[in-house]
């Protein structure tokens, strides 16, 4: 499935109290894909996306945390799965967006003789459950029971790119989008 339909078919489920936690090309596309102002944007942090989600779903036990992972920013720290299970935060959803590369540091392929198994590393790190999704219409028809789910879940999204979208660097790198997410959280309620 394209990337960016995946984007646009989790969208539909993302409610306005939900803080999602996007990361490298997935961040891209959702930025370009809506305008939620509650996207916390984790730069230059390969391999923190879930940590960053971790803490957030801790300090807003009242809110979903959905964080939009790669399979190349996971690789690098794995470790965390274990940790966000340990924590057994019911908030937390985690996707990861599996194309087989480092997209946005050139398209360079990942370590490895094929796809790597991430459902199966989280279930055995302790999350409360995940599967593994590459069609789109199931993702569509699975999606609303799967993301009321108890967490920490996770879903592996087998994806390719889809339309190429700006990669907004300058956005975010900058104060106006941490001052943007501040500002949602401090001003919403879940």
């Amino acid at each position: 499935m394209r990337r960016d339909h995946a984007l646009l078919a989790l969208r539909e489920h993302v409610r306005d109290g939900d803080i999602v936690v996007a990361v490298y090309q997935a961040c891209f596309d959702w930025l370009a894909l809506s305008d939620h102002d509650l996207t916390y944007v984790a730069t230059g942090a390969m391999g923190q996306a879930v940590s960053h989600g971790l803490g957030l779903a801790l300090a807003c036990p009242d809110r979903r945390v959905l964080v939009f992972d790669g399979d190349g920013s996971l690789l690098m720290n794995l470790g965390a799965l274990v940790t966000v299970a340990g924590a057994r935060v019911s908030n937390l959803h985690h996707f990861v967006f599996a194309n087989g590369t480092y997209e946005v540091n050139g398209a360079h392929p990942l370590p490895g003789d094929g796809p790597v198994d991430f459902a199966a590393m989280a279930l055995a790190a302790g999350y409360a459950s995940a599967e593994t999704f590459s069609d789109l219409d199931a993702l569509r028809s699975d999606l609303p029971a799967w993301i009321e789910r108890p967490g920490p879940t996770m879903a592996t999204l087998r994806v390719v790119p889809g339309e190429a979208y700006p990669r907004r660097y300058d956005f975010i790198h900058s104060a106006e989008a941490r001052t943007r997410f501040r500002n949602a959280l401090a001003s919403s309620r879940p």
